[in-house]
């Protein structure tokens, strides 16, 4: 089963990142652009059958390595 999450920055979290991406795309033309927030994506396959379980230790996975829950949210998009 295929399970992929996201995560990223708290809001109240500075992006420095995002905010150079933000600026070179307005560099490039792209000016109408209010904030960019860049993040991580992950896509795992998991041997877990049962869809629930599988993300039950997605969430524990994101939960002790994946996001750093002071400063990262997490969220998990979809399960295949």
């Amino acid at each position: 089963m295929k399970i992929s999450v996201i995560i990223t920055l708290k809001k109240d979290v500075l992006d420095p990142q995002g905010k150079v991406i933000q600026q070179t795309l307005d560099g490039m033309g792209f000016n109408d652009i209010n904030e960019v927030r860049q993040g991580k994506y992950f896509e795992i396959d998991t041997k877990e059958s049962d869809p629930k379980k599988a993300k039950e230790k997605v969430e524990e996975m994101c939960n002790k390595l994946l996001a750093n829950l002071v400063i990262e949210n997490y969220k998990i998009i979809d399960a295949q």
